[in-house]
């Protein structure tokens, strides 16, 4: 016996977590009146009487529509018939609903899907950990309950935070509490492929497709075939490579560069990013539709700075990984880390102990109280003349290789940026010509940085 089919999600406006139902009622035509609940499997919609939702329309076909739900949404396939099935105006063979909607099928019969939401009420979070991931304060309590109510499902998970927050040990935590921990972990890191490789990595290849290519190579898509796939800083992949990525969550199917095959896989999906994706999705610069397939369910991961309390417990989880489960705190040392700002977060704070334990309490000098501003990253690197500000701000030498880079080359951008427009009084179009760069460019950094420019 089949059972009504529920999805977890998030809700927009308040970030509350849902349980929701679809529901076909049919308003207007013959069988004006009629409902149905969309259960589990696929529900078939038409005039013959082994239909799950039976017509009378004459207009419509004997099995005119399938209706499977999906972990994102509902799919809706018109199964080839004479009078169609549109949506919006528009006849559809094959699409995917994520809310509610109206169908018109055939000429007389118009059916809504109708949404049907339930708030999840999330029982307390007793332990102090999820997985593999420390936190005894409310932010992480809660979103620990929220992680362990959508780890057994397969929804699609969207971590936003900032660098150093441990969105990969999080995600990693989810997999391990799913019914796949015990297929493939695998994480792409979006922020580091190169452009003219990251189809590759992702979709795989075959032998010949491109210069170089020597064999067939399986993508990492493929290989998290049957287990979890986390696509990290998914905000960095580029925009002509996102439509090839959303087929992938909507078919769950890749084709390889070079062959014309797709392959079905079986993947949990699990993005994360430091960046605004909503505001990115307002500025053009990520896909709508990519969005809302990630950021099914959609929750923040809390920095360091709100969520200090938890310090004293993380010193010791670190310290005891290192070996060292017996490092004394003084009072003095704990009021000093919680002084500060933290602004490379849980990372950051796994590094400043590493350190104490190798060099003592001279490791903690670098650390400043809560009013200090953060130094401009470009400042950690300096030259080999300046050795008394490489040991005074030593932040971005040991932050992984790509952060450094990034931070490093947004610095770059700005200073250059502002010093170049300085000279030009705003003026984008002769910034531009000194600089030997495009104008739009410039007007993409311009935006990026929120500077002041000439806009007559």
């Amino acid at each position: 016996m089949s059972s009504v089919h529920t999805q977890l999600l998030t809700d927009d406006t308040s970030g509350m977590l849902l349980e929701r139902s679809f529901r076909l009622r049919v308003i207007s035509g013959p069988d004006v009146g009629k409902e149905h609940m969309l259960d589990e499997g696929t529900t078939m919609v038409g005039t013959h009487a082994d239909n799950d939702l039976v017509l009378a329309d004459a207009t419509v076909s004997r099995y005119h529509l399938e209706v499977r739900v999906r972990r994102d949404g509902i799919e809706i396939r018109d199964l080839d018939t004479t009078n169609g099935t549109k949506h919006g105006g528009a006849r559809v063979t094959q699409i995917i609903l994520t809310g509610a909607a109206r169908l018109r099928l055939g000429k007389h019969t118009e059916v809504d899907v109708e949404p049907i939401d339930h708030n999840v009420e999330l029982t307390a979070w007793a332990s102090d950990r999820f997985g593999d991931v420390l936190g005894t304060t409310e932010p992480m309590r809660k979103l620990f309950s929220l992680l362990a109510k959508a780890a057994p499902t397969d929804a699609t998970i969207l971590l936003q935070g900032e660098t150093g927050t441990g969105k990969e040990a999080i995600a990693e935590a989810v997999h391990h509490n799913s019914r796949r921990s015990k297929g493939p972990f695998i994480v792409v890191d979006c922020g580091s492929i190169p452009h003219e490789l990251i189809a590759s990595e992702l979709f795989g290849h075959a032998k010949g497709s491109f210069t170089g290519a020597a064999n067939d190579k399986q993508g990492l898509i493929e290989a998290a075939n049957r287990g979890t796939l986390v696509l990290d800083e998914i905000g960095e992949l580029a925009l002509d490579l996102q439509p090839q990525l959303l087929r992938v969550l909507d078919r769950r199917q890749v084709r390889r560069v070079g062959e014309t095959q797709s392959v079905d896989v079986d993947i949990r999906v699990i993005a994360a990013t430091h960046r605004d994706l909503r505001a990115m999705v307002k500025a053009g610069q990520f896909r709508e539709d990519l969005f809302y397939r990630l950021a099914v369910v959609a929750t923040p991961v809390p920095p360091l700075r709100d969520r200090k309390a938890d310090i004293p417990a993380l010193v010791t989880w670190f310290a005891d990984k290192m070996g060292r489960g017996n490092f004394a705190q003084s009072p003095a040392l704990i009021d000093q880390l919680q002084r500060h700002d933290w602004p490379g977060n849980v990372r950051e704070l796994r590094n400043v102990v590493e350190r104490a334990l190798s060099l003592g309490d001279s490791a903690l000098a670098d650390l400043g109280d809560n009013a200090r501003p953060t130094p401009m990253p470009g400042a950690a690197l300096p030259s080999h003349d300046d050795q008394p500000q490489r040991q005074s701000n030593p932040d971005v030498l040991e932050l992984p290789f790509k952060e450094a880079k990034a931070q490093l080359v947004e610095a770059f951008e700005r200073d250059y940026l502002e010093a170049l427009l300085e000279r030009h009084h705003g003026n984008i179009s002769r910034a531009a010509a000194e600089a030997g760069i495009d104008r739009n460019y410039i007007h993409r950094l311009v935006k990026k940085y929120n500077l002041e420019v000439d806009r007559s």
